[in-house]
């Protein structure tokens, strides 16, 4: 996941409106795009032009502010293929279609960017991003706001011991794996004799609500959490007046969902150094990244 930008409502010197790019295979979904997000993507190498998915929790402005340069940006690096341009949905709540529509025509622009806009009415699952399925579910904040979840398929992981009983080998092992079964030396082989299932990996991102049950259920056991981290909690009652969680109440979320790796961002102006809030959120969680602007985050490798 490349972070490009963490900051809560406004930008400061040194944080960029929150805004992150994630790196999945053949996949790359943009998380609410704020202001700044195209200059942080030619910063940090992201090709907006090869984005294959938008994600918008809501409308307040340090979520969707950078929706215009994406869009025109992706059009711009489009212009002499504008034919073959590949669809990109963009997923936003469902009651904020005028809000979406005046960012997508902020100005004058040759739109080729082939944009599918995806509003989102109501819980589960709303679409696939390659073989990813993408999930919405309300969380809690002062207007229509979703997190997202991404979830792999499972796939196939080849035991080497059981492979080398049945005396398969080479090319061989290609055709048992793809055909289901094969003919070797000791007899047949079935694809379920030598190999285990590989549960596919998963990523939930979680912005701007308190906790709820619904940030629970989208973090539920994903590799990697990506939670908003407004406030330290002894600014509890500023978090809960608007709709915020802290940095503790971060990390009691990823324990409770078993969440592997949890990623804290979105951080209030108040904090110059974030560092705070990976203090607070590590003593209910061992596996604490705090978000820097420009700097990748590794998901937790397949286990």
């Amino acid at each position: 996941m490349v972070v490009l930008g963490t900051a809560s409502q406004l930008p400061t010197r040194r944080r960029s409106h929150n805004s992150y790019a994630l790196r999945w295979d053949d996949q790359l979904i943009l998380f609410d795009p704020g202001e700044g997000t195209q200059r942080q993507c030619t910063r940090a190498g992201v090709s907006i032009a090869r984005a294959t998915a938008v994600c918008v929790t809501h409308f307040h402005g340090d979520h969707c502010l950078g929706l215009p340069g994406v869009i025109q940006r992706r059009s711009f690096d489009n212009r002499t293929t504008a034919a073959t341009v590949k669809p990109l949905p963009i997923f936003f709540p469902g009651d904020g279609v005028q809000y979406f529509e005046r960012l997508r025509h902020a100005s004058i622009s040759h739109d080729v960017s082939a944009v599918v806009p995806q509003p989102i009415d109501g819980p589960g699952v709303i679409g696939k991003v390659g073989d990813l399925t993408l999930r919405a579910v309300p969380l809690e904040h002062r207007c229509t706001t979703y997190g997202y979840r991404l979830d792999e398929p499972d796939g196939l992981s080849v035991v080497p011991e059981r492979l080398a009983e049945t005396g398969i080998g080479g090319p061989d092992v290609g055709v048992l794996l793809e055909q289901g079964w094969f003919d070797g030396p000791n007899g047949r082989v079935t694809r379920d004799d030598v190999t285990i299932t590989r549960k596919g990996q998963s990523m939930a991102f979680v912005m701007d609500t308190v906790m709820c049950d619904g940030a629970l259920e989208l973090a539920d056991g994903v590799d990697l959490l990506v939670s908003e981290s407004t406030y330290l909690h002894e600014h509890a009652p500023l978090a809960a007046e608007y709709r915020h969680m802290t940095a503790r109440q971060a990390g009691e979320l990823a324990a409770a969902a078993g969440a592997r790796r949890l990623v804290l961002t979105h951080f209030s102006a108040r904090y110059p150094d974030a560092s705070v809030m990976g203090d607070e959120a590590s003593e209910f969680h061992n596996d604490v990244v705090v978000a820097e602007d420009l700097v990748p985050v590794a998901v937790p490798s397949r286990a």
